[in-house]
């Protein structure tokens, strides 16, 4: 149950999203020495980031290749964030609930570069979910997680192409509230999740 498509989207960004005037702003991607300008700064940077991934459907942003994207560089005006202070700006938005650190694969792979963006909450993708459920009669119905997130029904969900961490922290809300439950197999692996109705 656990083996969905890795996300591709960390990879995108986007030439059609409608960037605020703050980002032609040369000072927005410098960091800011006074502390109640950067505390302004970074509630700028976080509502941006918050609005790209959702425009383009972005479930995490690795540092490594994200620094690269036109949402940290704007190319019209010469200007891009440093790596540093993107650091400083994923760590705000982790502290606020907005994103969580995961980590990476390999021993090369360093502290803090890869994050997922929480431009939904677990606790709104599981409500998403569970309308969903109940819209679709799937009630009583044991789903793989790929059927959830990568399954004909799911074609023309927002939550079509979810992380993996994040629907799995949407059903764990979902299991809480006694509306889900994962089944195992006899081998004792997950075979996928039932769903019932609301309580």
């Amino acid at each position: 149950m656990s083996t969905l498509p890795s996300p591709t989207s960390t990879s995108s960004r986007s030439t059609s999203f409608p960037f605020p005037s703050i980002y032609s702003f040369p000072p927005f991607f410098t960091r800011q020495p006074n502390s109640q300008t950067w505390t302004s700064q970074l509630s700028l940077w976080n509502s941006l980031i918050l609005a790209y991934c959702r425009y383009n459907r972005i479930w995490r942003i690795d540092l490594n290749t994200a620094i690269e994207w036109d949402l940290f560089n704007n190319r019209d005006i010469n200007r891009s964030l440093k790596l540093e202070t993107c650091k400083e700006v994923l760590d705000s938005m982790v502290k606020k609930g907005d994103a969580e650190w995961v980590s990476g694969s390999g021993s090369h792979v360093s502290k803090n570069t890869s994050a997922i963006i929480y431009w939904r909450r677990p606790e709104e993708w599981a409500n998403i979910i569970a309308d969903w459920i109940d819209s679709t009669g799937q009630k009583n119905t044991i789903l793989t997680l790929y059927e959830i997130a990568e399954g004909d029904l799911s074609l023309s969900q927002d939550f079509r192409g979810i992380d993996p961490t994040i629907l799995r922290k949407a059903l764990d809300v979902l299991i809480r509230r006694g509306q889900a439950q994962i089944m195992k197999s006899a081998d004792g692996e997950e075979a996928g999740v039932k769903f019932f109705g609301s309580q």
